[in-house]
């Protein structure tokens, strides 16, 4: 039974910083916790452990990275069904995302030796660094269950605008993972494999701590109401919505993979220059993702009450605080640009490389400000057709660029067409507003 629809909550700067700030926060995490685990194996003196915990990380991270979209569709279902007055259905979506994240973590699980196969014949490394990873995979491949479920948790709590609990999450699970890094490699000279077992015990700990923040909804019995959990209609609107987001994620990764590809053509500087530069891009997305996350909860609550002007409103706050965010960020790489590349890469010629290509850096977060606006807009609202549409369209537009200007203007044109697909991005998507809020409204 649906409750009664709540009159929409006010729209305002400090309720936009609130979800947005501890978002921002949480992400700063997420380097350190690789920095960590990279100096902890360094401490042996050996290149080959550092190299596989590199790629066991790499492998499983692009393994779970499938299943993101259980973190942005969750977020977008759970807050129209909190903006409708419906309880009832919010419980029922933690129930189901939970269901969603074990399962495929099992199936991770069971496939786990074609799997391990098939990456190392995609990326080979020596016979010796494919031995430690294959051991450091096949301890942390038992917690992918936690890991795909932590995202459903994890995009259930945003759209409750409940990011200080992640935050704590983040903080909790990292800082544990940390902790036994050090005991295990350090303590125990478990090697490569203690930081398998970090991780392991990390994410599954994650897990239960994240369950505990979710304890409200075990406390009322619509979590298992099996009749509402499997109601065909709902699990279909599921499936929709992230199959949605799935083709769209894979269709941005083809970007950003075959950037990367089409770099490797400019020799081992450039190369290397380019994975330094796209730090930069990294950071600016842990930075907007607070301010699109915001997007997402309060245009999804806006969306279940069918208030439009209060997702106008939620669009615009949200947005103009990512804009904000956006300039700090270009004057930041304009001011210390240099300064950052010299801490990521020693090497002078890399240095000089990064230092060609910087200006565009100071570009992007300005330019690609409003493909993750309208990405959070357009979630929330759970306009993933869209999404999906104009990722494609996008992706076109990126490879006629990259056609027409990295002949002529080698490694400049590949930045400039990169750039081109978040500005198309964000262009199509703006132009499938209006749509977003006429359906609202009707």
């Amino acid at each position: 039974m649906t409750d009664t629809a709540p009159a929409p909550r006010t729209i305002t700067n400090t309720r936009v910083l609130k979800i947005a700030l501890p978002i921002v926060l949480s992400n700063v995490t997420i380097p350190l916790l690789g920095a960590v685990d990279t100096a902890v194996v360094g401490q042996m003196g050996l290149a080959a452990p550092i190299g596989a915990v590199g790629i066991g990380a790499i492998v499983l991270s692009a393994i779970y990275w499938v299943f993101g979209f259980l973190r942005m569709g969750t977020t977008g279902l759970a807050a129209q069904a909190l903006g409708q007055g419906d309880r009832a259905e919010v419980a029922a979506i933690l129930t189901r995302v939970l269901m969603i994240g074990f399962s495929a973590g099992a199936l991770i699980i069971v496939l786990q030796v074609p799997l391990l196969w098939a990456a190392f014949r995609i990326a080979p490394a020596s016979d010796e660094v494919e031995t430690l990873a294959g051991g450091y995979m096949a301890i942390r491949i038992w917690s992918a269950p936690a890991a795909i479920a932590l995202f459903g948790i994890t995009g259930w709590l945003i759209a409750q605008e409940r990011t200080r609990a992640i935050l704590v999450l983040q903080v909790w699970m990292n800082g544990l993972n940390v902790g036994l890094n050090f005991v295990f490699v350090l303590g125990f000279g478990w090697g490569v494999n203690g930081v398998a077992f970090a991780t392991f015990l990390a994410e599954w700990s994650g897990l239960a701590m994240g369950l505990y923040l979710c304890r409200a909804a075990f406390r009322v019995p619509d979590w298992r109401n099996w009749a509402r959990v499997f109601e065909r209609s709902k699990l279909v609107r599921m499936a929709r919505v992230n199959s949605d987001i799935l083709i769209r994620s894979l269709l941005l990764e083809a970007i950003f993979l075959s950037f990367m590809f089409l770099a490797a053509d400019f020799g081992d500087v450039t190369l290397a220059a380019n994975q330094v530069l796209l730090q930069f891009l990294y950071i600016t997305a842990y930075a907007l993702d607070g301010f699109a996350f915001s997007a997402e909860t309060l245009v999804g609550q806006a969306v279940g009450a069918r208030a439009v002007a209060t997702l106008r409103r939620a669009a615009v706050v949200a947005s103009l605080w990512g804009l904000g965010a956006a300039m700090l960020l270009a004057l930041g790489f304009w001011v210390f640009g240099n300064d950052i590349v010299a801490v990521m890469a020693k090497n002078t010629e890399v240095q000089d490389a990064a230092a060609a290509y910087l200006p565009w850096m100071v570009c992007a977060p300005v330019l690609a400000l409003a493909s993750f606006m309208f990405d959070g807009i357009f979630i929330g609202a759970t306009r993933t057709a869209d999404m999906r549409n104009m990722m494609l369209v996008s992706a076109l537009i990126y490879a006629a660029a990259a056609f027409a200007l990295v002949p002529s203007f080698g490694n400049h044109g590949l930045w400039i067409a990169l750039l081109i697909s978040f500005v198309a991005r964000g262009l199509t998507l703006g132009a499938r507003y209006p749509a977003l809020e006429r359906s609202v409204a009707d």
